[in-house]
């Protein structure tokens, strides 16, 4: 049996960033190492300039998710203002590139995708690491020290995460947690949000860990793993998925 701290997420809208090259901001189907990170950094209150706090949380979690439905893909298309590359010239903030002479000022497109409608369960456990306790992150989810969105800051939840400390004996136990349906001007979920016929278990840690079946998860390395949050640095961590039929999948 293991304890885990099993919470949903749902809202209209939400990001799970991919690695991002040029112009496109892709998002993944579910969140990753990096979002649940994030999500429960800013639920404790630790910044991210906090080194400290924030490999201190790095290190004391695993992680599932269980993707119920990953909603419809939205692209939403930008147009910003970025100062031309200088010679001897950098820009720190945001505010100091606005503030370049007018005629240094450029415009360039941008492209950051969404998911729409998206549902999914996430459940942690504590590494042997550990220094944070479930308890601590199922009271910081409760009460969270700063506002909490999934992947972007406009991507607010839609619905509460309902946090709460099960012991399983499985990890698709876990997932597969009941929450209160959601509800849609009176209409369950089911009818509202658009269901596929599986559902999507990812996870860390072995192959077996989901249910004791490991002939059929299939696994690679994904880069989420937050190295350094003021620099942006991301490592890569061994993550195992299998997509089971919607009726087994509860």
């Amino acid at each position: 049996m293991t304890d885990y701290l099993i919470f949903r997420l749902y809202a209209p809208l939400a990001s799970w960033g991919e690695a991002a090259v040029g112009e496109t901001r892709p998002t993944a189907t579910y969140p990753g190492k990096g979002a649940v990170l994030g999500l429960l950094g800013a639920a404790l209150g630790i910044r991210r300039d906090d080194d400290a706090g924030q490999a201190q949380l790095r290190d004391s979690i695993a992680m599932g998710v269980k993707q119920y439905t990953p909603g419809l893909l939205m692209r939403d298309y930008h147009t910003v203002q970025m100062p031309a590359s200088q010679a001897k010239v950098s820009y720190r903030t945001r505010k100091e590139e606005l503030s370049a002479p007018r005629d240094a000022l450029k415009t360039i497109l941008s492209s950051r995708d969404y998911r729409c409608d998206g549902l999914w369960t996430v459940a942690v456990w504590l590494t042997p690491a550990a220094t944070l306790t479930l308890s601590e992150l199922e009271q910081a989810l409760k009460t969270p020290y700063y506002p909490l969105y999934l992947g972007r800051k406009s991507c607010p939840p839609a619905a509460p995460l309902a946090p709460q400390r099960r012991q399983c004996s499985t990890l698709k136990e876990a997932l597969d947690m009941a929450f209160p349906a959601l509800a849609f001007n009176g209409r369950e979920d089911k009818t509202v949000l658009r269901f596929p016929d599986e559902a999507l278990y990812a996870w860390e840690g072995e192959a077996g860990r989901l249910d004791g079946n490991d002939q059929t998860a299939e696994y690679n390395d994904v880069w989420d793993l937050p190295l350094n949050r003021r620099r942006w640095q991301f490592g890569p961590r061994l993550e195992f998925r299998r997509a089971i039929a919607a009726e087994e999948a509860r």
